[in-house]
């Protein structure tokens, strides 16, 4: 026996079991497990080697080589699963790259739309570092912390129909001859030949022909194809023909009204010597016919011809004979259609929205004609349904209004240096008047909405933050700033000029009214369609549209600015769930479709037996 302490030798027999041991357990781990043991072994042979001051570079000699000849062999035996797993890992590397591109490309198709929709919604006076400006940051808060709550629950059918009892009993047919045969009789005595000068944009145009259509049929005289004036604030030089289609409203009017190109070439000196001018301040707004009768059948008798220049809303709704307001519906939802190149370019809004190429219900057919022609659907898809916000808070509205929106001495100045560009008659009536205060104003729901108050509308509506909405309108007064609320909460935002490349939109640049007209189609043709001001005309045409046409399937929805000025009052207190009740309600009643009330404009309200019937 050895002394206590020191070392003793292995016997030869022990060692050899160890060693069959230790290789039949390396053969069975991993290559991972291999390596990490491996690394302990050599690490505990080093200590060794290092404690060992007789044989040391001996003893290291010969363990290396003996590490060396058991990794040369591991090797050997598991070089097939090593390139198995070299494979396996590459093929793994590979798809995460393609997934890694093909995110990347979204993304950056998703940064270029918003920053797309930055260049096209900023304002000529805005800074890019414009800080941005909200009136209700704690609300904003509550809806952004709702909308991510309900980001994964399941999508409920509110607002997606018309709120009455029964709509679908309301059919289209202002299209029906059946009750016009005293215009027809009476077309071939004309008295002479109305011309028409329309004012404004493309809605107030819009209402401008189909009233002169309704002048000529009650003083029985040819109309010529409405002319559009040019406007400094639109700079539109338009004409009938580049809107709309000129040959198809001539030929579908025929049986009520006669309609020509030009005025004959012997009444041109008489037009050219503004012998027959009737002017805005000879004609009230909403004349009634009498008035026509009164003030311009007689000049149409004398000269044969009447030019009403600058001409608009001129003629009102009621009293007015059933075949003439019959016929005005005829003209608007009916006889005026957009020109081809507009329909092209309006069904690409609409499919690429939708993600869809089809056309599925008469409103499509109507507003796009054989450019979105039908085609077949494949399994379960289904188009991507989306919303249409008409935002009316540009420049011109904001200071027209007199409101306060929040920017400060800053925003004060601008827009009173607008008001002093642009609206000096405006002024000029404020220093005869009582002033009103902006608080006054807001209060009695004479405020545009911001983008920041349509957001809380659309949030406390329940419409989710993944929502296609689609942004109608010219620019955003505040620009990117103002529109931050609602590019944060609702990202899924696009434009015109987002869906369109820019050789798509370019036959349209410069045009404002055709650009108007893109934005027509997409709205009406909208699953919802969402105002902010009840008064524009683009708003009221796109309703009357949605509602001729939807069968109660196709829902407006119009905020109360007194009722919601009224829920925002409390914005510092109220809590969610409450100011949601409310915002609901509000919309709700706005959202019943009744009988169009005596005087009330039937291309805004068309349910009246006028323009539908009932069944």
């Amino acid at each position: 026996m050895g002394k206590q302490g020191s070392p003793r030798s292995p016997r030869p027999e022990s060692k050899d079991k160890e060693e069959k041991i230790g290789r039949r357990s390396l053969d069975s781990l991993s290559g991972n497990d291999v390596l990490f043991i491996g690394r302990r072994i050599n690490g505990s042979e080093v200590s060794k080697a290092q404690g060992s001051k007789h044989d040391q570079s001996c003893g290291s000699s010969n363990k290396f080589s003996y590490s060396l000849k058991k990794q040369h062999s591991w090797l050997r035996r598991n070089f097939k699963s090593i390139v198995l797993m070299i494979l396996v890992t590459g093929f793994i590397c590979f798809l995460d790259t393609i997934m890694v591109s093909i995110f990347h490309s979204d993304s950056s198709a998703v940064v270029q739309d918003v920053s797309r929709l930055s260049n096209v919604t900023l304002h000529k006076n805005e800074t890019q570092d414009a800080s941005p400006v909200q009136m209700y940051s704690r609300l904003l808060n509550l809806a952004s912390i709702s909308l991510a709550k309900n980001q994964f629950k399941p999508d409920t059918p509110n607002f997606r129909e018309e709120r009455s009892s029964k709509p679908s009993q309301w059919k289209p047919c202002a299209d029906n001859n059946k009750e016009t045969v005293t215009l027809e009789k009476s077309k071939e005595l004309s008295n002479g030949y109305i011309m028409v000068s329309a004012n404004g944009g493309l809605n107030q145009q819009r209402v401008a022909i189909c009233n002169a259509v309704a002048v000529a049929a009650l003083l029985n005289a040819t109309l010529v194809i409405p002319r559009f004036l040019y406007s400094n604030v639109w700079k539109d030089p338009s004409q009938f023909g580049d809107i709309y289609q000129e040959d198809r409203f001539i030929e579908y009017l025929k049986d009520e009204v006669h309609i020509v190109k030009d005025l004959p070439q012997h009444l041109k000196s008489i037009d050219n010597k503004n012998l027959s001018l009737v002017t805005d301040a000879e004609i009230v707004k909403e004349a009634k016919p009498g008035d026509y009768i009164e003030h311009v059948l007689p000049l149409l008798k004398k000269y044969g011809m009447v030019h009403l220049f600058g001409y608009g809303n001129r003629l009102g709704f009621d009293p007015l004979p059933f075949n003439v307001q019959r016929l005005r519906c005829k003209c608007n939802f009916h006889a005026l259609k957009f020109a081809p190149k507009i329909q092209e370019a309006g069904s690409l809004l609409v499919k690429r929205i939708r993600s869809f190429d089809t056309s599925h219900s008469r409103l499509d057919e109507a507003l796009l004609g054989e450019s979105m022609k039908k085609s077949s659907v494949k399994g379960e898809e289904e188009p991507l349904k989306y919303l249409a916000l008409h935002l009316r808070f540009e420049e011109d509205m904001v200071a027209y209004s007199l409101c306060d929106f929040g920017g400060g001495e800053t925003e004060r100045k601008e827009l009173q240096a607008y008001r002093e560009d642009h609206f000096p008659l405006l002024l000029e009536r404020l220093k005869k008047s009582k002033s009103v205060s902006p608080d006054e104003l807001r209060k009695t729901g004479k405020c545009p909405l911001t983008p920041e108050e349509a957001t809380l509308v659309l949030a406390g509506l329940g419409f989710k933050r993944g929502t296609y909405i689609y942004l109608a309108g010219s620019q955003i007064y505040g620009g990117s700033s103002r529109m931050l609320p609602l590019t944060t909460l609702y990202p899924n935002l696009v434009t015109k000029e987002t869906l369109l490349t820019p050789q798509e939109l370019a036959p349209f640049k410069n045009f404002s009214s055709q650009l108007a007209a893109l934005d027509f189609i997409a709205c009406a043709a909208s699953d919802v369609f969402a105002m902010t001001d009840s008064g524009s005309q683009l708003s009221s045409l796109v309703s009357g549209f949605r509602t001729y046409y939807g069968n109660g399937h196709a829902p407006t929805l119009r905020p109360n600015k007194k009722r919601l000025a009224a829920i925002l009052s409390d914005s510092e207190t109220i809590k969610w769930k409450i100011f949601k009740d409310r915002v609901r309600k509000m919309v709700e009643e706005g959202q019943k479709l009744r009988l169009r009330p005596y005087g009330r404009s039937i291309y805004r309200q068309p349910k009246c037996p006028e323009c539908m019937c009932k069944f």
